[in-house]
């Protein structure tokens, strides 16, 4: 019975012994491949995956030659008393060959599907290569490690034409079910054959259902209480973090990006500062290269005179090591670990009590009493961000970064996380950047802004400066005005606008380069009587309303031909529509030459 069943036991021994060999080497080789950032990355994948899509007798062959008796290794395994050819071990060997391109390609997938931003946030929080793997890319990869192990296991398992050629067809040593099923049906046994072959169908089915099983599961990784237990309970090495006396952040950089070449330059103190700018000017790019996260190609980074990037000098400190936290716009929370695991992510190398009070009062902090033992997907969009703040304040850092933190928030908790942010950042010592696209966020929170276009700063100054004198077209979009014209100096005191086919009497001095004119839409003014300057006929186009103002979209000097066809847009409360609404038209609006701003281009 024994003998029978020795292709079975074979199998299996081979297979587990395969797969355990496989388990370690792919997992680490994926992990190398995740991070290698060279040129020849695609050659080192299609020479690691080559097993994989090479006919197993190639395979086979390769191995012969590289460890058959007249090839170099073979001669030196030889001389130390190791056979492999025709042997249980070569068995092994051909069976992890075939195996490893699944654990790896499996692996190495997964890590390449988790959140880049939660690599960056474990980076930002202190996380070292050796924490990123253990504590980040394995628990959130466990369903691709797990799916890993059953391929290469059954992968192993039903490998024939490799061990053939390597380990041969003896009988109770190197013939597996495979290649039972081979000398069976070669022999005529067919009834022994089919028997195999329902045995090798049922170990296949239940790998299927094994991997889909896993797949599909919603739990968090198996070791994911372990990992918490470790941050938060793990005795520290230090007490409390080095300080440093607080002198600003000074920074230089220089980078080519694809449409443009990022150069910005900036010395600031440690007041809030906003970043305003479109999409693709260079805001989240500025911000990496202060994390870390990304390497510029020339310039210099230094915080509170500490030297973190300087190029001449070839010096370039780790994400990890430069105490800069960062709040992202997705949140980027772990979802393996729970509320208090979160915060507590960055203070692992903190002594056991001390990073047990500052988790604390961080709690205390942001409010999130009672919730420190759920995991993200408990919590909702403003709670999430609170632990997000939280966390990046848990490591006392020199620099805080937030990366349109609010963005994902509607209308309410953003307005409620402003003022957790109003907050915590009047108590707070350290240099503040704050990037948004939304100018109401910026201006709420911050009391100097700076605006970025295509990788360079436009205009920098107070919130109020920016907001009221524009310097330019790009700054005046960004800042959301709604109107704005060409220009065309008439003299000192007038200019026409071209766009609106008017002249206007203007206060300031005109600039040399005057391309534009604006007003925002909530400086224009709908008055009883024409005044002598700068009030002019207008129709209504159309309106839009909201909650509390509506949008009143205004044609000058004649009616409009359909609702597109207008000049100006005017804000106004819900109760002054109300009143106007009836008023018969033309009505007379009003452009205050205190309101017009004149711009370049």
């Amino acid at each position: 019975m024994i003998s029978k069943l020795s292709p079975l036991w074979i199998s299996l021994q081979v297979s587990f012994l395969a797969t355990v060999i496989a388990f370690f080497i792919g997992i680490s080789v994926a992990y190398w491949m995740y991070r290698y950032k060279g040129k020849a990355k695609g050659i080192l994948d299609g020479i690691f995956t080559l097993p994989l899509v090479l006919p197993p007798t190639v395979v086979g062959f390769l191995l012969l030659l590289l460890l058959g008796r007249n090839s170099p290794l073979g001669r030196l395994l030889m001389e130390v008393g190791v056979r492999v050819i025709f042997t249980w071990k070569g068995a092994v060997i051909a069976s992890t060959v075939v195996a490893f391109p699944l654990m790896y390609k499996t692996v190495l997938g997964a890590f390449e599907q988790i959140d880049l931003d939660l690599i960056n946030a474990a980076c930002t929080l202190g996380a070292n290569s050796k924490r990123l793997f253990w504590q980040i890319l394995l628990p959130l990869g466990w369903r691709g490690v797990v799916a890993g192990v059953i391929l290469a296991f059954a992968r192993s398992l039903g490998e024939f034409g490799a061990t053939l050629m390597l380990a041969g067809n003896i009988p109770g040593r190197t013939r597996t079910m495979p290649i039972a099923i081979f000398s069976a049906a070669e022999a005529g046994d067919m009834q022994e054959a089919l028997g195999w072959v329902l045995v090798m169908i049922t170990i296949a089915l239940g790998a299927i259902a094994l991997i889909n099983y896993y797949s599909n599961s919603k739990s968090v990784s198996p070791w994911s209480s372990l990992i918490g237990y470790w941050i938060t309970n793990r005795p520290g090495r230090i007490n409390q973090f080095p300080l440093t006396e607080n002198k600003g952040l000074l920074f230089e950089l220089e980078k080519n990006l694809f449409n443009f070449e990022l150069k910005v330059a900036l010395n600031h103190n440690n007041s809030p500062l906003g970043i305003l700018g479109a999409s693709g000017s260079g805001k989240s790019m500025t911000l990496k290269c202060l994390m870390g996260l990304e390497k510029p190609d020339r310039g210099r980074i230094v915080l509170n005179g500490r030297v973190l990037f300087d190029s001449k000098h070839n010096i370039n400190i780790p994400c990890y090591h430069r105490r800069i936290g960062v709040v992202f716009q997705n949140y980027a929370l772990f979802p393996h670990l729970t509320v208090a695991q979160n915060i507590g992510f960055g203070l692992q190398d903190l002594a056991k009590q001390k990073r047990s009070d500052r988790l604390k009062n961080l709690i205390d902090l942001v409010k999130l009493d009672g919730l420190e033992n759920r995991y993200p997907y408990q919590l909702s969009g403003g709670q999430q961000q609170r632990v997000a703040l939280a966390r990046a304040l848990a490591i006392e850092p020199e620099a805080l970064l937030f990366d349109e933190a609010l963005s994902a928030l509607d209308t309410y908790l953003r307005y409620q996380i402003e003022q957790t942010l109003i907050d915590v950042l009047s108590t707070y010592n350290g240099v503040c950047l704050f990037v948004t696209h939304k100018l109401e966020e910026a201006y709420r929170i911050c009391d100097k802004l700076v605006v970025l276009s295509e990788g360079k700063i436009v205009q920098r100054g107070r919130k109020e400066e920016i907001f009221e004198r524009p310097s330019s077209l790009i700054v005046a979009k960004v800042t959301e005005c709604k109107n704005f014209s060409g220009a065309i100096e008439i003299d000192a005191q007038t200019i026409k606008a071209v766009d609106w086919d008017c002249q206007l009497s203007i206060i300031e001095s005109i600039p040399s380069g005057l391309n534009y004119v604006g007003i925002r839409a909530h400086h224009l003014s709908i008055v009883e009587h024409s005044q002598d300057n700068n009030t002019f006929l207008c129709w209504l186009a159309g309106i839009s309303e909201t909650q509390h103002r509506t949008t009143l979209y205004l044609k000058l000097h004649r009616p409009p031909k359909h609702k597109k066809d207008y000049h100006l847009q005017g804000e106004i409360y819900k109760q002054t529509w109300e009143k106007l609404k009836n008023r018969s038209q033309p009505w007379h609006v009003f452009l205050d030459p205190l309101r017009l701003f004149m711009m370049e281009k």
